[in-house]
C-alpha cells in the first residue's frame, strides 16, 4: 500500500488506514479532539512500517549466526548429498531473492529434501531474510550468457532467456546457474520433470527434455565462471 501524504490532514491519512475505526466516532471531521485521536494514530503507523522495513533488510550478524550450521554442509567444498547422490549446491554469490524463493519453497513444502525441510520448519520470515543479508554479503555471481555465446545448444539458448543478461529483469529473480554443480543442476532438472518441485514455468520447461538435454544443460552451466562454495562472509 502506498500513501500520498503531502498535503493531506492527520484525518484523512488515518481514515484511509483505518477507515471504520473513524467513522465509528461521531466527532466532527475538523474537531479538535479528531485531529488529536488522527495524529496519535497515524504517527504510530508510520513508526510500525519503519520498524518492520528495518527488520525486512535482515541482520547479517544475526544471519551469521543463523547460518553456521548451513556451512556444515554449503561450506565443504564438493560435499555430497547422501541419496541421491549429487554435491550440494554452491550458495555463494547467489541472488537475494533466488535464496529467500527457495528456503520458502523447503520451509512450505514444494520442494523436497528432508533435511532442508526440516531446517525450514523451524526459521521464521525474519531468520530467512537474516540468513540472505549473511549470504549476500558474498561477492555476487552473474549468468553473464547470451544467444550467441551458447553455440549450438538450442535448449541452453531458451535457458539464457532468463538465465543470462537477457533475464536481469525478470521477476521473480531466477537463480544464477553458472558455476553450479553439474550433478545438482541434474538433479534439480529431474525433479522439476518429474513435478516434484513446483514451478510452473520450469515444470513446463523440462517436461520436453531429454536425459541427455539434461546433461548437456548441466555440463554447459557447471563448466561457467559464476557460483562458489559458501564461506564464512564478513
Amino acid at each position: 500500500m502506498r500513501l500520498e501524504i503531502s498535503g493531506r490532514c492527520h484525518y484523512h491519512i488515518a481514515l484511509d488506514l483505518f477507515p471504520d475505526t473513524i467513522r465509528a466516532h461521531s466527532y466532527p471531521e475538523k474537531s479538535h479532539v479528531n485531529r488529536l485521536i488522527c495524529k496519535v494514530v497515524t504517527t504510530a503507523f508510520m513508526l510500525m512500517l519503519l520498524a518492520h522495513t528495518a527488520n525486512a533488510e535482515g541482520d547479517p550478524e544475526r544471519g551469521r549466526v543463523i547460518g553456521y550450521t548451513c556451512l556444515g554442509c554449503h561450506g565443504i567444498e564438493g560435499y555430497r548429498n547422501a541419496y541421491p547422490s549429487y554435491r550440494v549446491p554452491k550458495l555463494g554469490g547467489q541472488k537475494a531473492e533466488a535464496l529467500e524463493n527457495a528456503l520458502r519453497a523447503y520451509k512450505g513444502g514444494s520442494r523436497p529434501h528432508h533435511t532442508m525441510q526440516a531446517q525450514g520448519a523451524s526459521i521464521t520470515e525474519q531468520d530467512i531474510e537474516d540468513l540472505v543479508a549473511w549470504i549476500t554479503l558474498s561477492p555476487p555471481a552473474r549468468d553473464d550468457l547470451d544467444a550467441e555465446s551458447v553455440g549450438n545448444h538450442d535448449s541452453v539458448k531458451t535457458c539464457v532467456n532468463c538465465h543470462g543478461t537477457a533475464g536481469a529483469d525478470v521477476k521473480p529473480a531466477p537463480p544464477v546457474l553458472s558455476g553450479q554443480h553439474r550433478s545438482y543442476l541434474a538433479e534439480a532438472l529431474k525433479q522439476y520433470k518429474d513435478g516434484e518441485r513446483g514451478n510452473t514455468v520450469m515444470t513446463a520447461f523440462t517436461t520436453g527434455l531429454t536425459e541427455q538435454d539434461i546433461e548437456i544443460l548441466a555440463d554447459f552451466f557447471a563448466a561457467q565462471e559464476g557460483l562458489y562454495t559458501l564461506g564464512d562472509p564478513h
